[in-house]
């Protein structure tokens, strides 16, 4: 039996010639060969619990319960409460979540196949809800949620004997379903195989869900549930473990060169399908559907609402890895996005970073770059005025600015502030040269309005491209005016601020 189990998690697919793929099948007439079944429920029945009762080591996302570590199967007792709490959605902004745990996703529960898990719902006393759960991995009629529907300020307890192996959501059931789901009750329990997952490094708990509130993304102050957004799946926020920024910053996941990592990854919904991605990394393996087969060498799996998939990969190279959705409008305006900071050596042989670092024209017409050559013949021999620097960065811009920023300067309401007749601007010109050499992160006024998003450094471009520009911009939309100098962009390269970015 343990044989079994382990090929199905260690050998899925693999052909059986393949190093590291324990166990030979038969192959029929020079295919590739199948994969031994699991046997799914018909064969989880272990026996009956061994040994005393087991209480479950719950843990508060991103961190994951030990490995049983048990070869037989036991009477497992996991404690669940319920508690409803106001909590930060993103900075400044504050949400009503549903709990369980007090945590969004809920608490990490582990089992082993064959436990008898007995589940104690306890709903607080200062709820206002009745709540219930229903657990993917149970093999019984709503998963739980009718044997454990229980009002505030009461207890509920069931018996289940976990038969599948994989990774299973749980949420809650009680009625409006999709809304309490939305509220963030929902959460992961893993059911390992006899035999344990194999072992990493580091093992995360990620959970992504879509979030609906009246107010507008990043509007401030105590945001209520908004229902019809949310029956027209047009979420607000679309977050990982239930506040922008929860992975990010301090709060990053970290590992170090030569480790391996594993994220367990669920999916609340209510509504979404994720196509998980972690930006620079490639997953060595994926147990697609937190079921018992794995894929290999994946870059984005889709995971669904009310689905989960393991996924392991091995870090080679130090910095930051961004995990994102990669339906991407909703990592970088709608919050699904944590960061992964790995320390380590160097590893050139794998990764370079730049090597090369020049304007590439390739078959353009030359004409809108011919400015650009003006500007720089002037500069050589002492010529260049402030209207040559007008020109060309104007020409600059267009290439490098004018998408985010628009080419009037408008910039984009909500998401890109305006360089037009910018108040920010004027309260300080050289501003605009060095955020376009070192970028900036972190929240800006700018004419009355609160911006937030990452402006990535512009290194690209030589310091005599970034004073055209920066020229261009103090001249251009009834700004303040003023010139910038090649000297001035060096010195301020050299020069980088607390508010730089290290791009995306």
């Amino acid at each position: 039996m343990i044989k079994r189990f382990a090929r199905v998690f260690v050998v899925a697919a693999c052909v059986a010639a393949a190093a590291g793929c324990g166990g030979k099948e038969k192959a029929v007439d020079g295919e590739k060969p199948v994969a031994t079944e699991s046997g799914g429920s018909l064969k989880g029945d272990l026996g009956p619990p061994q040994g005393p009762d087991v209480r479950a080591v719950l843990t508060t996302p991103p961190m994951v319960p030990p490995a049983t570590g048990r070869k037989t199967p036991a009477r497992v007792i996991v404690e669940l409460d319920v508690i409803e709490k106001e909590m930060p959605i993103s900075e400044g902004v504050t949400y009503t979540f549903w709990t369980f745990g007090g945590t969004v996703p809920g608490s990490f529960i582990r089992v082993r196949q064959g436990d008898t898990v007995v589940l104690h719902l306890r709903n607080m006393p200062h709820s206002k809800m009745p709540h219930n759960i229903d657990l993917h991995g149970v093999t019984g009629p709503g998963g739980g949620a009718a044997s454990s529907f229980t009002a505030p300020g009461h207890v509920s307890r069931f018996t289940f004997k976990a038969l599948n192996a994989g990774l299973f959501v749980y949420h809650c059931a009680t009625a409006p379903v999709g809304m309490h789901i939305a509220n963030g009750m929902y959460g992961l329990i893993l059911v390992e195989p006899p035999e344990g997952m194999p072992k990493v490094d580091r093992e995360y708990y990620v959970m992504q869900g879509d979030f609906y509130t009246t107010g507008k993304y990043r509007e401030k102050g105590l945001q209520p549930f908004d229902m019809e957004k949310a029956i027209d799946e047009r979420p607000t926020y679309v977050l990982f473990n239930g506040m922008e920024g929860a992975l990010t910053g301090d709060k990053a996941l970290t590992a170090k060169t030569g480790e391996t990592v594993r994220l367990y990854v669920g999916n609340g919904g209510p509504n979404l399908v994720s196509s998980f991605h972690v930006i620079g990394e490639i997953f060595d393996k994926v147990w697609f559907e937190g079921g018992t087969r794995f894929q290999e060498n994946v870059q984005t799996t889709l995971i669904p609402a009310g689905g989960a998939a393991i996924m392991d990969f091995h870090i080679e190279v130090p910095g930051s890895y961004v995990l994102v959705d990669h339906s991407i409008f909703r990592a970088f305006n709608k919050g699904a996005l944590a960061i992964l900071k790995a320390e380590g050596p160097e590893r050139k042989d794998i990764y370079s970073g730049k090597e090369v670092d020049a304007m590439y024209i390739g078959d353009r017409a030359s004409a809108n770059l011919s400015a650009v050559s003006q500007a720089t013949t002037a500069a050589k021999t002492g010529a260049l005025t402030a209207e040559d620097q007008v020109k060309a960065g104007e020409a600059l811009f267009a290439g490098t600015c004018s998408t985010c920023h628009q080419a009037n300067g408008q910039g984009m309401p909500g998401v890109f502030p305006p360089l037009a007749g910018s108040d920010f601007i004027a309260a300080d010109p050289k501003r605009v040269p060095s955020i376009i050499l070192h970028g900036l992160v972190g929240k800006v006024t700018v004419n009355g309005k609160e911006y937030n998003s990452n402006m990535p450094p512009m290194s690209q471009l030589t310091d005599d491209e970034v004073a055209n520009i920066a020229t261009y911009v103090l001249n251009s939309w009834g700004n303040p005016g003023g010139r910038v100098t090649k000297e001035e962009a060096t010195a301020l390269r050299a020069a980088k601020p607390a508010t730089a970015s290290e791009g995306h």
